[in-house]
């Protein structure tokens, strides 16, 4: 059986930014940046189930700042429409060593990842996945992991050329979650915006240092810097744990105000981050 093992380093920096203001943005990065080739216009979905302890655990990790921090999640990448147990998924360990954001990762059938994560049974896999395979058993019985919550997004991607072939850019858009009905198949799931949908989350992804005129763009563009997690906004979005520090307040970022050709009803609803149903 050959390998479907994926391991990468990387160091992250991550920005918010306004919708509109990140659509000038990915325009200005494409002058010298290219899309990714399984970016389509318009971006795809990318959905992800978070795996934590009963008293989550990983969720305190992140808080508490920890240098070796890690979490695990089944990944779907693309529209949630027709998954079945066939369709391919990412059981992946994304860890934190210090700065540097490390992810190792193998891509199974639905089902069979399932069994994995949830039914807590070996599956098959090759030789050279073995190790991989034995940690996610490790730390699903050991920690005793649960399901704890989904995030789905729209993303964009750029990747760099040239000298800056590790550079990778994606902006994520419409970012929200669910605190339960933890399949991908599921008809009609009821998710939450957990970060207001007037803001989309800039990554600024290299393998080494950033080039020189991503940080001058960033200057120019008064972006600040931001520690934010999907997953972390998702637990304190639905009350599994108290808001920290780091939970994002739609009063910090308050919407774009209208000019006066806009009409009354283009001024997006102050309540809009918080309501059901945003699909």
């Amino acid at each position: 059986m050959a390998s479907r093992l994926h391991a990468f380093n990387r160091f992250e920096l991550k920005y918010l930014v306004p919708v509109d203001q990140a659509a000038q943005i990915r325009d200005e990065l494409a002058e010298r940046m290219d899309r990714d080739a399984h970016s389509p216009v318009g971006g795809y979905g990318v959905w992800s189930l978070y795996y934590d302890t009963p008293r989550l655990r990983f969720y305190w990790e992140k808080i508490d700042g920890l240098k070796f921090r890690r979490k695990l999640r089944i990944r779907h990448y693309g529209d949630l429409d027709g998954v079945t147990d066939e369709s391919p998924v990412c059981v992946e360990i994304k860890q934190r060593v210090n700065r540097v954001t490390q992810k190792r990762r193998i891509t199974l059938p639905y089902g069979v990842a399932r069994q994995l994560c949830d039914g807590r049974e070996e599956v098959a896999h090759s030789a050279k996945e073995s190790a991989f395979v034995q940690e996610v058993l490790d730390l699903v019985v050991r920690l005793d992991l649960k399901p704890t919550a989904i995030t789905g997004y729209q993303r964009e991607a750029l990747v760099g050329r040239h000298a800056d072939t590790g550079l990778r850019v994606t902006f994520d858009r419409r970012v929200r979650g669910r605190d339960r009905d933890f399949h991908f198949g599921i008809e009609t799931p009821e998710n939450r915006f957990t970060i207001p949908p007037h803001l989309s989350v800039m990554e600024v992804k290299v393998n080494e240092r950033t080039p020189h005129w991503i940080t001058d763009l960033a200057a120019r563009r008064n972006l600040n810097l931001v520690r934010v997690s999907k997953y972390v906004q998702s637990v304190e979005a639905f009350g599994l744990a108290p808001r920290s520090v780091f939970h994002i307040h739609e009063a910090d970022y308050p919407p774009p105000t209208p000019t006066e050709a806009e009409p009354p009803c283009q001024r997006p609803a102050q309540d809009a981050p918080m309501k059901a149903g945003a699909q």
